[in-house]
Parts: structure tokens; sequence; C-alpha cells
């Protein structure tokens, strides 16, 4: 393929007159969670993807345009597709979407309405702990925040549709599944839940390496303990955290770069 005749621009003019103020919001969020995943170094080159229901529209979803950087990524520049995969709007470029992010993303929407956020993420440590029989050990603070770990079976490039059953019931309720020998994936019901959901389960698995790379026995709380912190990690119970991060973290990005609102 000539990709010289091809437009691959990132030059992309502002579409925020053409939607509605509930879905600008909403790709303005989504666009800097992209940059939030690449500034503390969760991204994977063009790999990976975070999704967003569109309000209003519970059969449709925003997801990055495939070619682009995380941070890249613009309000403008991100694709809406159906649960079916169909493109229901996206710049005047030749990008499309990736078929791995279409059929992991578009399952978990259509099975869990409460997951309006997904985010995928092949990190070192995640795949590291995904790696491992053992899985997702609740041996930190952080760790016990997560009370139901989804496991799902390496089954090659999620490329077929025919995984999405069991992608589905692998995650069941859960906030968390861990793609064996492949990442992490998390869901929210916003992207700032669902950051914050993964920006944890990284740290997670960042200390869980660290501390089993000291070859040293392993220390755990007694499971009631290990339970009673995951129920004042609930939304239900103190505050449904990244919500009070959120203002912050936009801040962060606004001094760093806030070409993500375009």
């Amino acid at each position: 393929m000539d990709v010289t005749t091809k437009n691959y621009s990132t030059d992309i003019p502002s579409i925020r007159t053409q939607v509605s103020p509930e879905e600008w919001t909403a790709r303005v969020d989504l666009a800097a969670c992209y940059r939030l995943i690449a500034l503390w170094g969760m991204d994977d080159m063009i790999a990976n993807h975070v999704s967003l229901r569109v309000p209003g529209e519970p059969a449709a979803f925003l997801i990055n345009p495939y070619g682009y950087l995380y941070e890249e990524i613009t309000a403008s520049s991100l694709v809406k597709i159906d649960l079916d995969g169909n493109i229901l709007a996206k710049p005047d470029f030749d990008y499309g979407i990736n078929r791995a992010g279409f059929v992991i993303h578009s399952a978990v929407h259509r099975a869990r309405p409460d997951a309006h956020c997904v985010i995928h993420t092949h990190t070192p440590a995640g795949m590291a702990v995904s790696s491992l029989k053992q899985g997702f050990l609740p041996m930190t603070q952080t760790a016990m925040r997560f009370d139901q770990i989804g496991y799902h079976d390496y089954q090659s490039v999620a490329v077929d549709l025919a995984e999405q059953e069991s992608i589905v019931a692998d995650l069941g309720t859960a906030d968390l599944l861990v793609l064996r020998n492949h990442g992490l994936l998390v869901v929210g019901p916003t992207v700032q839940q669902a950051f914050s959901n993964i920006y944890r389960a990284e740290l997670a698995c960042k200390a869980q390496l660290l501390a089993m790379a000291a070859n040293a026995e392993l220390v755990f709380p007694p499971d009631e303990i290990i339970a009673r912190t995951n129920h004042l990690y609930r939304p239900e119970t103190r505050r449904p955290f990244g919500v009070l991060e959120w203002p912050a973290l936009l801040r962060k990005l606004d001094r760093l770069d806030p070409s993500f609102r375009n």
C-alpha cells in the first residue's frame, strides 16, 4: 500500500459545534484519559484502547483511531462506532479502528450497561502478572480495592467474534479482568472511575512484582481485613474514587498540553 496517497493527518478541526454538549464533554474526558495513560507510561504505541459509551446513545461508543499515539488523541479525532463495528462518525482521514479493540470493547459494552468506560492495557507489569499462575494478589491496600477479579485465558489475538462470549463470561460483574498472557482490562461507570481503576491496578501489579522479586515470604492480611478494606473502597461506602481527582488531572494536562480539548 502506498501510504503517501493516504490522509494520515493529525491536524483535525474541532467538531464541538457538530455534536451535543454531552457528547463533547465525553469526548474531552476520553481524550484526557488517553493522554493520562500515556503520561503514566501505560500506553503501547498505537495499540490498546479506551472506549466510552456516547451519552444518550447506548449502542454507540467512542474509540481511538488506529494509528494515533495516545499523546496525539484529541476530542475531535475520536471515532464513533456502534456495537456491530460500523463507523458512525469519524474525521476526514484514512485511519480506521483496530479489529481487536472492537471485538473486546463492544462485547463488554453490550453485556455491561454499567460499564460506560472500558480500558485495556499492555503494560510490562500487567502482562507479567497476567502470566503468573497465582495472578493478581490482594497483598497491598491498593490491590484490595478489587474484590472481584476475572481471569480470561489467552486465545490468540482477539480478532474473532467467537471470543466475545468467553470475555463477557470471565469478566462477569467484576471491574478488573486479567487477560492471561496478555494484559489488564478494567471497566467503570465513568471515565474518571475507570482511569482510577487502571491506575490502581497497574500500581498494585508493580508492587506485587517488586515484592516477589525480593524472593522472600509474602505477608497477607487476614481475609476479614481484606474484605473490610475492599468495602471501604466501594463507591457507595465513601466516594467514587477517581471523580475528586479528575479536575486536578485535567489541570495537569492543561499545564502540559491542552490540545486534547480540540
